[in-house]
């Protein structure tokens, strides 16, 4: 796989990187991107075969909130069935692991993972990248992961875990310290098959009966915005810290404005956070958390519309300021130099474990220009209005 495949002729900086799931994990955890949640019993064999979703590099296949309980079964048949297809394709030369997004299975608890693990061949755990384990939480993490750990040594594969905080012992204040104690100290024992770990923000709103608007972001509500903080402030804090994705946006309406492209020399940062209309308010509401969720160090997101993994990817890009900044940074030992723009101060030691995060990132997504380069990224060189796209993937929405 290689971000911004949809895009071949745009002009970057620096190249992204190909990767697959069988890339060394300190890199490929910054590589999921914009995550596609989709219910399990969902089929888009034919459309991975016939590369027609080049913007797609990560997918859950979900057998929990995505589904009734009465269709589990169903949708762990598909699960195998598109597993198996996959498989049989790279055997016959039809398409490689570099053709195929990294492909996770989002299991509905502890005893139905011990019972879809029995299910797996070794060749389909082979095109298989790890399973999403929901609600995650200091009672089950152990069982997820040691069933996790017994499955790999059994098929002799390589699959990682990611875990979903969103339970309310981590929404609950007088809960939470003590909870996410005792998960980090579980994700670190378990951190060499630990892909990336995830937030429940749909999970938290729920539980205090809240949801954001189309105009505003997750950070706008208080008490979710407050377990979030606390999740960064534990599992983010240094490099060799987890690589946390940032929560779904819930709405997917996508279609563009005619005039776009008079954005597309602009920042877009500022066009954004001054509310200028660019192509509509569910895609500008996105692009808005997305700003928000990298600037408080979440990587990719959750998206349950194919349409907006390009957003998502897009946004991922380091531009020249922030790449060149990063490479001061590390090739200097210390003390305090003039950015190459001289418009800021690096300071070594502080700023290094966020240069080593841009340098991830830039491998990951490439490098672009300036903040103009956004758009040009997203919508190529011709930027004409496309057909709205209708929602097609979703009949309940993930965490």
């Amino acid at each position: 796989m290689k971000h911004h495949q949809r895009n071949p002729n745009f002009q970057f900086i620096q190249e992204p990187i190909e990767f697959n799931k069988n890339s060394d994990r300190h890199f490929l955890q910054y590589c999921l991107g914009a995550t596609l949640y989709m219910p399990g019993t969902k089929d888009i064999g034919d459309k991975i075969l016939r590369k027609e979703m080049p913007e797609l590099t990560s997918m859950v296949m979900c057998c929990e909130d995505a589904i009734r309980e009465e269709e589990l079964s169903e949708a762990e048949s598909n699960v195998i069935q598109h597993l198996d297809r996959m498989a049989r394709a790279i055997d016959a030369g039809e398409i490689t692991h570099d053709n195929i997004p990294l492909t996770f299975v989002r299991v509905r608890s502890t005893e139905q993972f011990r019972s879809f693990s029995t299910m797996l061949s070794s060749n389909q755990a082979e095109v298989l990248s790890g399973f999403v384990f929901p609600k995650f939480c200091s009672t089950n993490g152990h069982d997820y992961f040691r069933c996790l750990e017994s499955l790999n040594k059994e098929l002799r594969v390589s699959l990682y875990g990611m875990p979903i905080l969103e339970g309310r012992t981590i929404a609950l204040k007088e809960a939470r310290e003590s909870e996410l104690n005792i998960t980090k100290n579980l994700l670190t024992a378990y951190k060499d098959i630990v892909l990336n770990v995830r937030v429940g923000a749909t999970d938290f709103s729920s539980i205090f009966g809240v949801r954001r608007g189309i105009n505003y972001s997750i950070y706008d509500i208080l008490t979710v915005r407050d377990c979030l903080s606390d999740i960064l402030n534990y599992f983010a804090r240094d490099q060799d810290e987890c690589v946390i994705s940032a929560p779904v946006w819930e709405y997917f309406s996508a279609d563009k404005n005619e005039n776009i492209d008079r954005f597309l020399h602009g920042d877009i940062h500022q066009s954004l956070l001054q509310r200028s209309p660019i192509i509509n308010e569910a895609i500008d509401g996105l692009l808005r958390e997305v700003i928000l969720d990298k600037a408080n160090g979440f990587v990719g997101k959750t998206i349950i519309h194919p349409s907006h993994a390009k957003y998502v990817n897009s946004m991922q890009a380091v531009t020249r300021e922030e790449f060149e900044d990063a490479k001061q940074i590390l090739d200097t030992s210390g003390g305090v130099i003039k950015s190459a723009k001289s418009n800021k101060m690096n300071e070594i030691n502080p700023h290094r474990t966020w240069a080593e995060k841009i340098s991830q990132r830039a491998a990951a997504y490439g490098v672009i220009e300036d903040q103009g380069s956004y758009l040009q990224l997203i919508l190529g060189e011709d930027c004409e209005a496309e057909t709205p796209i209708q929602p097609a993937i979703l009949n309940r929405t993930p965490n």
